[in-house]
């Protein structure tokens, strides 16, 4: 499990401020030197931070912001990428022309050498490789930012992929993870206008993503999970895992041979049929949402292979997520609710999908709900994208700050993704058409007879669980009166910043009165002409007098650099 760790200041160890000051390094390389005076962290890098020639800064600032940020990101390294990466799918929060240049991303790691591969293996299971494995080849068939993939055979024959995990990538992830987190804390805390994305929780909620990828019996776990659900489905096909081989940093999987999804010219030359392809690809992942709640989270083209007889195959299981029935249900709502219509409603099923740091404006929400239909929604069905419609519907929610959970955007991301791979092999495909069924299907199960009766039960439960509980809690409330321990706590929220403005304001006028003190003092010295004197002059009224003057210019300064006293 990833251990990530809130740092306050980044010299606590060696290897933070090392690797702080290689980051920090590299925004100053790529022009962004006004973001590191943003976030006042000078005090931790003033030693050793290496500025780069204005030449070279010269030569990156002609590229555009975004265009910088995304050759940072690739400097910076894996953990960095793959923020970048999720960042890229995230309209809500990201700039167009950010998500064009971070969509760029890529995870060009070259693979690490067979004697590391074989040391992790070795160590991970206590024994030789060679009485794991019957064959293993030496050379990966796939390299990432977090492991790679080699080809090898069981003792029974079996072929398998092994997925190793890169040496020390977890430590690296783990320093990263805490400094992006320190970063993002700063970012809410000095820049206004970035606390409304609160960058500290997309790092948190990325950092819980990247502990799913970093630990390969979670995805083991995930597999089988996929696996059960869909044993009764021929159209699909989920990989077996081998768990005697499998832990932590090495996952044994069955090998697939089949077509990659993309591979089109393939496709039609093995005979296979796109238009049922596309239906059965569709329907895998909109049962994983709306049938099981548990759904791949990143199903790009990569990631699905074709077999034979049209069947689909997943792989990657490293990213996964679950979705409740009552978000399944209030994300059926949205939707009915926008394909007739309702504005009203479709802006209170947002308020319940979502969360909010400032009250919303809710006329004004139903007012753009209105308006993004009247733009997207009168035209014939089968025109409509739901992954455009999606991503539209995400700007909306930025606009009135709104906040989508993570389980939510995961499966509008993944649904967008669905849809672009059945436009490339169908450009006739009608998704709108094919999710259809399902969401009637979710709708129609709120009055199934079993259904009622469960949560009729489920009902009678907690209210008798309530009535067995309220008397004893009324006790114990009377109790905590009569001996006078009741105590009521309050917490103020957003008077920080009106609290620091007053330190400030008093501080100035104590100095200022310091000052005026002085400058009184000095003159009913150098008056009265009161020893030592200096051509004439009281010597302790001069002294005075410079004081002030000090005084005076450190004030002026601490005012014009807003508020350094």
């Amino acid at each position: 499990m990833l251990s990530i760790r809130k740092i306050g200041v980044v010299g606590r160890t060696y290897r933070h401020l090392s690797r702080y000051r290689q980051i920090l390094a590299i925004f100053f390389k790529y022009g962004f030197g006004d973001l590191i005076e943003l976030l006042k962290i000078e005090q931790y890098i003033e030693v050793g931070l290496q500025l780069i020639s204005s030449k070279r800064r010269d030569r990156v600032e002609k590229l555009s912001r975004a265009q910088r940020v995304r050759m940072a990101i690739e400097e910076l390294g894996p953990t960095y990428i793959k923020l970048g990466q999720v960042l890229s799918t995230r309209p809500d929060l990201v700039p167009a022309q950010f998500i064009e240049e971070l969509a760029k991303l890529q995870d060009n790691v070259p693979p690490f050498g067979f004697s590391e591969v074989s040391r992790i293996i070795e160590a991970e299971f206590g024994v030789p490789l060679k009485k794991l494995f019957e064959y293993f080849d030496e050379n990966s068939f796939a390299s990432a930012s977090i492991g790679q993939v080699h080809r090898a055979r069981l003792a029974d024959g079996e072929t398998v992929a092994v997925k190793v995990q890169r040496p020390g990538i977890k430590k690296i992830i783990e320093v990263d993870l805490e400094i992006m987190l320190h970063l993002a804390t700063l970012m809410e805390r000095n820049i206004e206008e970035m606390s409304l994305y609160r960058p500290a929780k997309i790092v948190e909620e990325f950092a819980r993503t990247l502990e799913k990828e970093i630990d390969y019996t979670i995805e083991a776990t995930s597999m089988e999970r996929f696996g059960r659900n869909f044993l009764a489905d021929p159209s699909t096909y989920v990989p077996k895992v081998f768990r005697d081989t499998s832990s932590e940093r090495v996952l044994t999987m069955e090998f697939m041979e089949g077509i990659k999804i993309s591979d089109i010219d393939r496709i039609d030359k093995a005979g296979y049929d796109r238009e049922l392809i596309t239906v059965r690809g569709a329907d895998f992942f909109l049962k994983q949402v709306f049938e099981h709640g548990f759904f791949h989270a990143d199903p790009h083209p990569g990631n699905i292979f074709v077999l034979p007889d049209n069947v689909i195959c997943l792989l990657d299981f490293g990213m996964t997520d679950s979705i409740d029935r009552q978000t399944r249900e209030e994300f059926v709502d949205l939707i009915d609710s926008v394909v007739h219509q309702h504005e009203s409603r479709a802006a209170q099923v947002l308020l319940k999908l979502t969360s909010w740091d400032y009250k919303p404006d809710i006329r004004r929400l139903e007012k753009d709900v209105a308006d993004f239909m009247g733009q997207h929604l009168y035209k014939p069905l089968k025109d409509i994208e739901i992954g455009k419609l999606l991503n539209r519907l995400l700007e909306l929610v930025s606009r009135h700050r709104l906040i989508v959970p993570p389980d939510i955007f995961l499966m509008m991301k993944a649904l967008t993704t669905i849809e672009g791979v059945a436009l490339m092999l169908n450009p006739d495909f009608d998704m709108v058409r094919q999710t259809a069924p399902f969401i009637e299907q979710v709708k129609l199960a709120r009055f199934y007879p079993g259904r009622i009766a469960g949560d009729i039960i489920k009902l009678g439960s907690d209210m008798l669980q309530f009535a067995h509980r309220f008397p004893k809690d009324m006790l114990d409330i009377m109790r905590l009166i009569r001996q006078q321990k009741l105590a009521v706590q309050m917490e103020h929220k957003g008077l920080e910043t009106m609290l620091a403005t007053h330190d400030q304001i008093s501080n100035r006028i104590s100095f200022s009165i310091i000052i005026a003190a002085l400058i009184i003092g000095s003159a009913l010295i150098v008056i009265s002409a009161i020893p030592p004197l200096f051509y004439g002059i009281s010597l302790i009224g001069i002294i005075g007098f410079l004081a002030a003057a000090i005084m005076g210019i450190w004030l002026l300064v601490a005012i014009l650099r807003k508020g350094r006293l």
